[in-house]
């Protein structure tokens, strides 16, 4: 197989990607891939957010993978005739369901599935021509460009002390996750974040007993980053920061992890005062397993009993992609930060024909890389080097930066 661009994930950022290249550089449908191991395109975003109980997107409604930032909005309807619970306050939140009805939408009118590449990326290499993409099965695609929309949903982020195998502890964003109670249970939810927080409530609703254990208070912010990082307020300071590893610094701190927004903080602050969750602020340090229940170490002084352990712990720091990324770097000396993350130019080129996005990105697009407005951010710079390449000229579209940017799920899905 011979393609002019080739997308190797079919998660939030490579799905947005590729509907950009196909609309706004005119990449012929028949010149495009999409490649990821899962049966849809989106597969992990839908798994993750159903598993959380998400009712309703962190982000606002100008974010989403269609072309225009109203596009959303428009496919909800009219004002007057949408059912109630399509948006939510602030800043018109959308549903979950009408969020991934809108994505349905948008990729079967580009024809996404048709692009779909059911496989595992296992090997890229750099060539005169291009890149060569080696997929699990033993396929090889010969791709002329090629953008890295990795995540890092497949490096869920375990603490020291649980155990991977025990069959009452699970990470709720593992692939495959199957843990979730069937009948009503005492869960210890392990988290800080808006992640630990969809899952608490979600258990709350379906009538369990609910504990939520966090290193730290509730951390309480509307986005996972200031929306200054949206327009040039603060970054047009990082774009002329040229030390990565200054830029590395930045972005941790610009970060709120493990925060959670203050409709959610209102509804488990609500429900702790009724002790209906009962909150532990502290650091599990181990467990025991007493066949039919977990005890559960909370710092020297606090035990409790459990049922189940449910992990919302995000996901890992690390640089995404394991070996194929890493054998990508070290057999063409690609460039990275002592973070371990890409090097790249302001067109998210980590070589001649090799672009970048989401995580992969974030040391030149900032904080904001592994969002929603961050995929729109990476399209944006992508498709102005397909257009230069002999595509067509720029179509307008209107700015989305003066809008706030959210993290869904912890930031990596």
């Amino acid at each position: 197989m011979n393609l002019d661009w080739l997308v190797i994930g079919g998660g939030i950022h490579g799905v947005h990607i590729a509907t950009r290249l196909l609309a706004d550089a005119d990449i012929p449908a028949d010149r495009l891939g999409i490649v990821d191991p899962s049966d849809r395109l989106l597969e992990r975003w839908h798994t993750c957010t159903a598993t959380t109980g998400m009712t309703h997107l962190r982000s606002p409604s100008v974010h989403h993978l269609d072309l225009d930032p109203l596009s959303l909005q428009r496919f909800a309807g009219k004002r007057r005739s949408r059912p109630p619970g399509l948006f939510a306050a602030p800043f018109e939140r959308p549903s979950l369901g009408l969020f991934n009805d809108h994505c349905n939408q948008s990729a079967e009118h580009f024809g996404l599935t048709n692009l779909h590449i059911r496989g595992r990326a296992e090997n890229c290499s750099i060539n005169d021509d291009g890149l060569t993409v080696r997929l699990s099965d033993g396929r090889s695609i010969e791709a002329r460009n090629v953008v890295l929309a990795i995540g890092a949903s497949d490096q869920t982020a375990w603490p020291a002390w649980a155990s991977r195998t025990h069959p009452r502890i699970h990470h709720v964003f593992e692939p495959g996750f199957d843990g979730w109670p069937s009948s009503p249970e005492t869960v210890l939810v392990v988290g800080g974040g808006i992640s630990a927080g969809h899952v608490a409530l979600r258990l709350l609703a379906e009538g369990h007993d609910v504990h939520l254990a966090s290193r730290h208070a509730l951390r309480e912010h509307q986005f996972d980053s200031d929306p200054g990082w949206l327009g040039e307020k603060f970054t047009i300071r990082f774009d002329h920061e040229p030390d990565p590893d200054r830029r590395r610094a930045v972005i941790t701190k610009a970060r709120h992890r493990g925060s959670v927004p203050p409709e959610m903080a209102r509804s488990i602050r609500r429900a702790i005062a009724r002790d209906r969750i009962q909150w532990h602020e502290g650091e599990v340090t181990g467990f025991e397993d007493l066949h039919d229940r977990l005890d559960v170490e909370l710092g020297p002084d606090t035990m409790l009993t459990a049922d189940r352990i449910l992990l919302a712990t995000g996901f890992a720091t690390r640089r995404p992609g394991g070996t194929m990324v890493d054998e990508l770097i070290d057999s063409a000396a690609l460039r990275c930060a002592d973070c371990g993350y890409p090097i790249v130019d302001s067109s998210l080129r980590w070589h001649s024909h090799l672009y970048v996005s989401g995580p992969l990105a974030e040391l030149e697009l900032g904080p904001v890389s592994r969002n929603i407005v961050g995929a729109r951010r990476a399209g944006d710079r992508i498709v102005a080097v397909a257009r230069d390449r002999g595509v067509t000229s720029p179509r307008e579209e209107p700015s989305d930066r003066r809008n706030p940017a959210g993290g869904d799920l912890e930031p990596g899905c």
